[in-house]
C-alpha cells in the first residue's frame, strides 16, 4: 500500500517536472533554444492580461500629441476623405489599433529600457521638422514629424525593444501620408505614359489603327465617321493603385509572417553589448521571413503598374469596338475594382509561391517540433494513465 502511494506520488511529480521545465524530452533532443522560464503550477489558472502600469503616463503622452498635432491630424483626416488618391488612409487607424490589440501581450512582454538620450534627440527633431513646416506651409513635413515624434517618444519612455515591435504600425501611418505634389508628378506622368503605351501596344495587337500623342489615344471606333480621343488622365496613371497595394503588401505581409522557431521578437536574448546590435541585424537578414516579407512588399510596384496597364489596355480596345463611352461611368469604376481584386490575387501568388520553395531548414524543423509535440503528448498521457490506474488500486485495497 505504502509502495503504492509512493510511486503514484513520484509519478505525479514527474509529471508536473516535464510539463514545467520543458517538453518531456532532453535538452540535446530539442530543436528549440533552451531558455529558463518561471516555473507555473500544473493546472495555472486562466490567463489574464494585466492592466497597463503606466495608464495615466499613455493618457498623458497621448493628450500632449493630439494637442500639439491637432491641426495637422484634421487636415490629414480631410485629405484622406477627399482625395481618392489616400482614402485607403481611413482604414489605417483601424489596421493600427487592430495590430497593437492583437499584439498587447507581446508588447507586455518587451524589455523596457528607456534609450532617453536617443529619444530626446528624437522628440527635438520632430519638433523642429514641425516648426519647418509650419513656418514653410509644408503640409508633408508637418505630418512626417508626426511619425518621427511618435518613435521618439517611445524611445524615450519604453526603449528600442518596443520601438522594433511598432516597426509595423508607424510604416502603415507613413504610407497613409500624401506624398508633396512636385514628387506626385514626377511619379505620376511617367505611369500614364506607360500606361498609354501599353493601351497602343495592345490595340495594334488587334489590328486596331491607333495613334499616340504623349498620353493622348486618337483611334477610329468602328462605325464611326471621325476619330476620337482617349486621354489617359493622372486619375488613370496607376499611383492609386500603386499605393493601396504597397499598403495591402504590408499588412498581407505582417499577418501571413509565421515565427517557425516560436521565438519572440521582443525578449531580449540577444547577447549585451556592442556585439548585440550587429548580431540581431545578421540573424535578421538571414531569416527566411524577412526576405519574403521584402519579396512581397517589393513585387507589389510592378503588379500595380502592370494591371493599371493592363486596365488601360483592355479600355481601348473596348473603346474600339463599343465606342469611348465605356471610358467613363459604370464600366470604368467596375474595372477599377476588378483590377484591384486581380492585383490583390496576383500579391496572394506571389506569398503562396514563395511558401512552396521555402527553405527545407524550416520544414525540417517544423517536422521536428510536431514530432515533439507528439511524444510530449504521448509521455503526458501515458503517465496520467499509470497515475489513475494506482489511484484506482488503491482505492480497491
Amino acid at each position: 500500500m505504502a509502495v503504492r502511494l509512493n510511486q503514484s506520488f513520484e509519478i505525479s511529480n514527474w509529471l508536473n517536472l516535464k510539463v514545467t521545465t520543458g517538453i518531456g524530452l532532453g535538452r540535446e533532443s530539442c530543436p528549440f533554444p533552451y531558455r529558463e522560464t518561471e516555473k507555473e503550477p500544473l493546472m495555472s489558472a486562466p490567463f489574464s492580461i494585466p492592466a497597463p502600469k503606466h495608464f495615466w503616463r499613455v493618457l498623458a503622452i497621448s493628450s500632449a500629441l493630439v494637442f500639439i498635432y491637432a491641426t495637422v491630424l484634421v487636415k490629414l483626416g480631410h485629405n484622406w476623405w477627399t482625395d481618392e488618391n489616400y482614402s485607403h488612409g481611413l482604414l489605417i487607424p483601424f489596421i493600427i489599433a487592430y495590430i497593437v490589440w492583437s499584439q498587447r501581450e507581446r508588447f507586455a512582454r518587451a524589455v523596457q529600457r528607456p534609450a532617453m538620450i536617443m529619444g530626446l534627440i528624437t522628440v527635438l527633431l520632430a519638433l523642429l521638422t514641425l516648426w519647418a513646416g509650419t513656418a514653410g506651409a509644408e503640409l508633408f513635413m508637418q505630418r512626417i514629424s508626426l511619425v518621427v515624434m511618435l518613435a521618439g517618444t517611445v524611445l524615450y519612455f519604453w526603449g528600442f525593444g518596443l520601438l522594433r515591435l511598432l516597426i509595423v504600425p508607424l510604416f502603415l501611418l507613413l504610407l497613409a501620408i500624401p506624398i508633396p505634389a512636385i514628387v506626385f508628378n514626377k511619379l505620376a506622368f511617367p505611369l500614364q505614359l506607360f500606361a498609354s503605351r501599353c493601351a497602343v501596344w495592345a490595340m495594334m495587337a488587334f489590328d486596331i489603327p491607333v495613334l499616340r500623342q504623349g498620353n493622348v489615344i486618337e483611334l477610329m471606333p468602328r462605325g464611326a465617321i471621325e476619330t476620337k480621343k482617349l486621354e489617359v488622365v493622372e486619375a488613370c496613371s496607376g499611383i492609386r493603385s500603386l499605393m493601396t497595394l504597397v499598403t495591402l503588401a504590408v499588412v498581407f505581409a505582417y499577418f501571413t509572417h509565421s515565427n517557425p522557431r516560436g521565438e519572440n521578437p521582443s525578449d531580449d536574448s540577444t547577447p549585451k553589448g556592442p556585439s548585440r546590435s550587429p548580431s540581431r541585424v545578421v540573424s535578421l537578414l538571414k531569416s527566411y521571413w524577412f526576405w519574403r516579407s521584402a519579396v512581397i512588399l517589393l513585387s507589389a510596384i510592378p503588379i500595380a503598374i502592370f494591371t493599371n496597364a493592363l486596365r488601360v489596355s483592355g479600355t481601348g480596345v473596348l473603346a474600339h469596338y463599343y465606342g469611348t463611352k465605356v471610358a467613363d461611368g459604370f464600366f470604368h469604376s467596375f474595372s477599377g475594382w476588378v483590377i484591384y481584386i486581380v492585383a490583390f490575387l496576383m500579391l496572394f501568388g506571389v506569398g503562396w509561391i514563395l511558401d512552396r520553395v521555402k527553405p527545407a531548414s524550416d520544414n525540417l524543423l517544423k517536422a521536428r517540433s510536431s514530432e515533439a509535440s507528439r511524444h510530449l503528448n504521448s509521455s503526458i498521457n501515458a503517465a496520467a494513465a499509470a497515475a489513475a490506474q494506482l489511484a484506482q488500486a488503491e482505492g480497491t485495497e
